[in-house]
């Protein structure tokens, strides 16, 4: 992770798929939540973490390492 964290520090565009929450917050400019396949959510980490605008998302992220 300390690779990943070095290359998005350093301008890198990269596409991630990840289910630890805290890691996609420190890294991410951008973060895409999939529902079942689907586009549930989009957003900064900040917009999408902090306020989440699905309650699938927020029942993820209460659940997850996030909190």
């Amino acid at each position: 992770m300390q690779v990943i964290k070095g290359l998005a520090a350093d301008g890198m565009s990269m596409l991630l798929v990840t289910h630890e929450m805290r890691f996609a917050y420190e890294v991410a400019s951008r973060v895409i939540f999939m529902n079942q396949g689907c586009i549930g959510e989009e957003g900064s980490p900040r917009e999408m973490f902090l306020k989440p605008q699905t309650e699938r998302l927020a029942e993820f992220l209460k659940t997850s390492s996030f909190n």
